[in-house]
Order: C-alpha cells, then sequence, then structure tokens
C-alpha cells in the first residue's frame, strides 16, 4: 500500500510560546492548537503532515533538507524573526525540489518596517499571511493541490 504524500509543518522561533505571546498579535491558540487542526484537516485531503518547531535556525535548515531528500509534497514554513534575517534558510529554500509555502499569523507588511523584507518569501512559491491561525490551514489547501 503506498504512502500518503507528506506535508512538513516547520515553525521558527517563539512559536513554542503562541498562546501566551502578545496574543493580540498572534492570537490566543498555541502551535499544539494549530497542529491539531492541521492533523485534521490533512486527514480530508489526504495527506500526512509532520509537524515541528524550533528556535534554531541549523535545525529549520536541515528539515528543509531532509523533506528534500525524503520526498516530501511541500512545505510549510512559518520562520518566525528568521524571515526578516535569514539568507541561509532563503539558500536552503532555493537549493531544495520541495516546493516551499510561507505562512505567517500577522501580516508582516502591516507591522513594522523591518518585518516587511521577507527572505523566505523571496524564495517560497506561495506564502499565507493575515488570516491568524487560519494562514496555515489555507496553506495546507494550497499544498494539497500542488
Amino acid at each position: 500500500m503506498s504512502r500518503s504524500p507528506t506535508v512538513f509543518i516547520l515553525s521558527g522561533p517563539n512559536l513554542n510560546l503562541l498562546g501566551t505571546r502578545e496574543p493580540d498579535i498572534y492570537g490566543h491558540d498555541t502551535l499544539d492548537d494549530i497542529h491539531a487542526r492541521l492533523a485534521a484537516r490533512a486527514g480530508e485531503l489526504g495527506v500526512e503532515i509532520d509537524c515541528r518547531q524550533s528556535n534554531h535556525e541549523g535545525a529549520l535548515i536541515d528539515w528543509l533538507h531532509e523533506a528534500h531528500f525524503a520526498g516530501a509534497k511541500a512545505v510549510l514554513l512559518n520562520a518566525g524573526g528568521y524571515t526578516h534575517t535569514s539568507i541561509a534558510l532563503h539558500d536552503a529554500i532555493k537549493s531544495i525540489r520541495v516546493p516551499v509555502i510561507e505562512v505567517h499569523l500577522s501580516d508582516p507588511m502591516k507591522r513594522e518596517s523591518f518585518r516587511h523584507i521577507s527572505y523566505i518569501g523571496m524564495a517560497a512559491t506561495d506564502h499565507f499571511a493575515g488570516h491568524g491561525a487560519e494562514s496555515y490551514m489555507l496553506a495546507l489547501d494550497a499544498a494539497a493541490r500542488l
């Protein structure tokens, strides 16, 4: 029996604090809440998900490479603050064949000017931002359609 395609869900620094971290910006959902909803939706879409979070840039890069070598269908990446600073993540995305979809709970373009630059977005296939936790769901739907 063949396995369903896998979508990696990668979340970066400080996303482990969702639910308590600036809820006026990021909402009250925890990352576990979001992952649970994604798992339910993935079942409906016929894909598997592999959810991971790290506060370390190198771990995110390693996981992007792992997604590539595992033949993942796509990666949803919320790189958190690394979005605006990490050329290394940008280069990792450019070096793999797996489509990467950028995800943000808030809309960086409506926030501080330093958040308007997205090195992730420059390399990503698509992006979803500003819809709160629903950004992840919209991105998963897009990934399933790839």
